[in-house]
């Protein structure tokens, strides 16, 4: 990635329409609740998000979210996002997302995923995918991850997915709780885990676990930075301003909305460089590749 040309990067972009597979309308119930939610309805696809984070020159961190066994959709293919970022290297990474629940068949992928897709980190959802993040069950994945040091994306707090639908879509709000991830982070030292999000009701345990545990993170998408905890401003200004992440969660909320309200909601001006690109720069560890080379 040619960072240095970009004014930021955005660490959580969703790919939401595959152009390889046909849309795959099973769930679809679960889009129309999430658009209630959110205010938005913008599906856009890969190469549209990409010609908009272009046009911004905005570094985009993309990836989908398995959740086939949960909720029985289809996901769109991890390499579709893998060839985009190859074909857009110089503002794009490829994360990928494998249901836990695919265990040794799962780690083989994403062995391959890295090895051959050039696949720079995961992303996972434990309430979307229905696990306990510690569950010895995703510990085979994790064991690549880790192996290869990579960074891990882990969705905290609350979900929109399923908010307002009869029985939450049958979606366990706990399974986000950030406290579960502390077990990871002991286990998994070599794996930087990414805490998605302001951990809404669990912010405090949250900031703890990643004062406690220095290869935790946190990143700032799926809120207006307006309305952020004063907590999390607070430590993102002091303690954790060398953790902290911009992402957005586009398509659900814009990086124009989220910068123009990042701009006036307590940060620092000397933590606001680190936060919107330096951080991201060195947690994916881009001046180190360069160097080397």
């Amino acid at each position: 990635m040619n960072h240095q040309d970009l004014i930021a990067i955005d660490f959580h972009t969703h790919a939401e329409v595959s152009c390889r597979n046909p849309f795959d309308s099973y769930g679809e119930e679960y889009d129309r609740a999430a658009d209630k939610y959110f205010g938005s309805s913008l599906r856009p696809t890969i190469a549209e998000t990409i010609a908009y984070y272009r046009e911004r020159k905005i570094g985009l961190v993309m990836f989908t979210v398995d959740s086939e066994a949960q909720l029985g959709r289809r996901r769109i293919p991890n390499e579709e996002i893998a060839d985009a970022a190859r074909e857009n290297s110089d503002m794009m990474v490829a994360f990928a997302s494998i249901d836990p629940h695919k265990g040794k068949m799962g780690a083989r992928e994403a062995e391959r995923l890295i090895t051959e897709c050039g696949v720079k980190g995961f992303k996972f959802h434990p309430t979307v995918q229905g696990f306990h993040p510690y569950d010895r069950m995703a510990w085979p994945i994790y064991e690549v991850i880790n192996h290869y040091k990579l960074p891990a994306i882990f969705h905290t707090g609350h979900s929109g997915i399923g908010s307002g639908m009869k029985c939450g879509g049958g979606l366990r709000l706990a399974y986000s709780n950030p406290m579960l991830l502390d077990d990871v982070a002991v286990d998994f030292g070599d794996m930087q885990i990414v805490m998605a999000h302001p951990s809404f009701p669990w912010q405090d345990e949250a900031i703890s676990v990643a004062l406690h545990k220095p290869n935790v993170w946190i990143d700032l998408s799926g809120w207006s930075p307006k309305y952020f905890p004063k907590q999390l401003v607070q430590y993102a200004n002091t303690l954790l301003k060398d953790r902290v992440l911009f992402g957005s969660d586009f398509p659900l909320i814009t990086p124009e909305r989220w910068m123009k309200d990042f701009e006036v909601a307590g940060f620092k001006p000397e933590v606001m460089p680190g936060i919107l690109k330096d951080n991201a720069v060195r947690l994916l560890e881009f001046d180190k590749k360069r160097d080397a080379a």
